[in-house]
């Protein structure tokens, strides 16, 4: 049996599933200031009448290292950075500790100038008067050579808590997203940390000894030992859930559209032909472009506890939070007590949310049905706009899926598919706005759960060979040795594959050679005076996301322990 957890702004949501089978599912509100207390409630309430011994995999999506982030509750970084032919190392300053080391590599690996050993001591120095124990380190092309960034580390031996090494993070050659990378995973790392010792301990009082698994923003999972050392992959790993949870409940063979509605926000992501779009470079995290892989989703400030406001006459819906609606307790008329009203909910404590939209709207000479209607209509024009945009946004470029590159190919649904809890409510509204058919599963409430529950481990690694110069690198293993001149494009593919099971297999994870996509296979002769010299290889390998069972739909009447 596995369970899966999502933690979202508003809700823990929990499942536990057994095969394709549904058992139990459970909502409990997100204690932001104590995620544990959330989780317990769920795992408590899914292993009601369950031997938890039968539970081998607990994955979880969780919002820790996204609100750390958004709320700076992050660690000071120190940044050692070196740089190389290109832009200079000072346009991508980031933080308040971002040293700047002389020295550099060119395009191949090769050092044209040596470190200098002066510049690192005096940054290490400064970095421990100031109290900063997590660091980054960078060199320019370091993914065909680390030898600088193996120095910076050896130099931060008995100062450093934790180093987040460049090559170690992608085989992409991206100075700035290496470097905007390499900060926020060492931002993050302390509270990461903190929060999984907790949850394992947790686990392990509910008798729970099986493999616990972190989402990443790919729509894979990463082992949680693999995951404290890269917690930056967490990032964005709710909207991730959210995708994998309509693979695992919906037929999805056309392109189509997802619209997530929590709480705080909605999450919108578009599938060609039932593939979710992929960040195939990498997104950004506070507008700095990182290497973190991720599925395309695009999030807006509208949700159930969405904030109803009227200034200078003027009606909004969200961004603002202020807390759950009034009809849960809360302290201000939001969105889903404009529904309530407007009589198309009755969620809660449905007076309470009359109470509070005829206070705001006696203030401003309106009815507080003309309130709510006036408010909802916000909320639908903020959706419907930013669902237009994102279709022209992605109509506008290459298209990549989580299996290939798409290419003169335009992405036109025809069908929304709406989850999350108020989803129900926004079936004909969104169905009449968009003028396409919504669908609305039955398990909607706890989608992203199910997705979690029921998503794969994923990986990628890059394999590059000079053999002119007879080397190979594998830089995200930190694998750097010599290579025969004969090494051929076969040999690399092969080498890959190999690698990337091995890497897998060391995490408890068994691979196929077979579910390992090759997603990059080059070779290009080097001539040197005239003659060929060698071939430059390049071999791209990856497990991609997937899931690995379709929930079966008799399962889907399992009542939501403590749902509204």
């Amino acid at each position: 049996m596995r369970i899966g957890i999502d933690i979202g702004g508003t809700h823990t949501d929990g499942v536990l599933v057994d095969g394709s089978r549904l058992i139990a599912a459970a909502k409990a509100p997100t204690h932001h200031d104590n995620l544990l207390e959330s989780i317990n409630q769920v795992v408590q309430a899914v292993l009601v009448d369950q031997d938890p011994v039968r539970v081998r995999t607990v994955n979880l999506s969780t919002t820790l290292t996204t609100n750390a982030i958004i709320t700076g509750k992050t660690e000071p970084v120190g940044m050692l950075v070196a740089a190389g032919p290109g832009i200079a190392p000072k346009h991508y300053r980031i933080g308040d500790h971002y040293h700047i080391i002389y020295g550099s590599l060119d395009h191949l690996g090769t050092e044209t100038l040596a470190l200098d050993e002066q510049d690192l001591e005096e940054a290490i120095a400064a970095c421990r008067e100031q109290g900063v124990t997590c660091f980054g380190v960078a060199s320019k092309f370091s993914p065909r050579n680390p030898a600088h960034e193996n120095r910076m580390v050896e130099a931060l031996a008995g100062t450093a808590d934790f180093i987040s090494c460049g090559h170690l993070v992608s085989g992409q050659l991206n100075f700035g997203r290496r470097i905007h990378t390499l900060y926020y995973n060492s931002a993050v790392w302390r509270t990461f940390r903190a929060f999984t010792a907790a949850l394992t301990a947790s686990l392990k009082g509910f008798r729970l000894e099986a493999e616990v698994n972190i989402l990443k923003a790919d729509g894979g999972t990463m082992p949680l030992a693999r995951a404290q050392e890269m917690p930056v992959q967490s990032i964005f790993s709710g909207p991730a859930a959210s995708v994998m949870g309509i693979l695992a409940t919906c037929p999805a063979d056309q392109d189509l559209l997802m619209l997530d509605i929590g709480g705080t926000t909605s999450d919108i992501a578009l599938f060609a032909g039932g593939e979710p779009l992929l960040e195939r470079e990498g997104i950004a995290i506070q507008e700095r472009p990182t290497l973190v892989r991720a599925i395309h989703v695009e999030s807006i400030g509208i949700g159930g506890d969405s904030l109803i406001q009227i200034t200078d006459g003027q009606i909004t819906t969200g961004p603002q939070r202020l807390g759950p609606c009034m009809a849960a307790g809360g302290p201000a008329p939001s969105l889903m007590d404009a529904l309530n009203v407007a009589g198309m909910a009755a969620f809660g404590d449905v007076d309470r949310s009359r109470q509070g939209l005829a206070a705001l709207a006696a203030d401003n000479q309106m009815a507080p049905e003309q309130l709510a209607q006036q408010a909802i209509e916000a909320a639908l024009d903020a959706l419907t706009t930013k669902i237009d945009a994102l279709i022209r946004t992605v109509n506008t470029k290459p298209v990549y899926t989580i299996h290939e590159i798409l290419t003169d190919r335009a992405i036109a649904p025809a069908r929304l598919i709406a989850i999350g809890g108020p989803a129900a409510v926004f079936r004909d509204l969104l169905a009449d706005r968009l003028g396409m058919e919504v669908m609305v599963p039955p398990l909607h409430g706890v989608t992203n759960a199910i997705g979690a529950a029921l998503t794969r481990t994923t990986s990628h690694l890059a394999l590059t060979a000079d053999t002119a110069r007879g080397r190979l690198s594998v830089p995200m293993l930190g694998i750097f040795r010599p290579v025969a001149r004969g090494f051929s494009l076969q040999d690399a593919t092969a080498e890959a594959r190999k690698l990337l099971a091995a890497d897998l297999a060391e995490t408890g994870v068994t691979m196929a050679a077979d579910e390992i996509q090759i997603t990059q296979a080059d070779a290009f002769n080097m001539v040197d005076g005239g003659y060929t010299s060698g071939k430059n290889i390049r071999v791209v390998a990856q497990v991609r996301p997937a899931v690995i069972a379709r929930l079966d739909d008799t399962t889907t009447t399992v009542r939501i322990a403590g749902s509204p």
